[in-house]
């Protein structure tokens, strides 16, 4: 017998939409639905200025990273605060178009590492072609920077395989970038 479908504990708005995202903190993993204006790119939507200070995710699940027998906990709702998010990206297949010019000149993809609490996240990040990416971090001071054609895994929890994304956001301050 087959389980009903879990119905959304949300009502979107005629300019809403809900978008699944995959949110990673210091010592967690969360998914769920998050639901935002119909105009809004949930993968650039970090890095506007007018970003409230707390995101809630709908039908959501985290999973405590730093224990060695972790298992998810479902919840109808969670609200976080956005200073936690460390880094953000939609769940495959859904993506945004991309938020670039591919025929720019003087631009590159830089290959690199990432790590984000006990993830890795292998990408590029694009930057002028006459920046290092030394060069780069110490000159651009935003808070989300974007990383694409990424791969992330856990370096803690290999049972939970790899994500494959366009891209991902993630926050400065509190990556380690390693040239790859």
């Amino acid at each position: 017998m087959a389980l009903p479908a879990k119905l959304p504990s949300y009502r979107l708005a005629p300019d809403e939409k809900m978008n699944q995202v995959m949110i990673y903190t210091a010592n967690a993993l969360l998914w769920g639905d998050l639901v935002v204006k119909s105009i809004i790119r949930v993968s650039t939507w970090l890095r506007m200025s007018d970003v409230s200070d707390w995101l809630t995710l709908y039908n959501a699940n985290l999973l405590i990273t730093n224990q060695a027998a972790a298992k998810p906990v479902n919840f109808t709702e969670i609200h976080l605060p956005v200073t936690q998010i460390n880094a953000i990206h939609l769940i495959p297949p859904a993506q945004d178009p991309i938020d670039f010019d591919p025929t720019e000149l003087n631009r590159r993809m830089e290959p690199v590492n990432a790590i984000i609490g006990s993830f890795l996240v292998k990408g590029n990040l694009r930057i002028s072609t006459n920046a290092t990416l030394k060069k780069f971090i110490e000159l651009t001071h935003e808070t989300f920077t974007s990383l694409y054609d990424v791969e992330v895994t856990s370096l803690t929890l290999q049972n939970l395989g790899s994500v494959k994304v366009p891209y991902i956001l993630v926050r400065q301050a509190t990556v380690v970038f390693t040239a790859r």
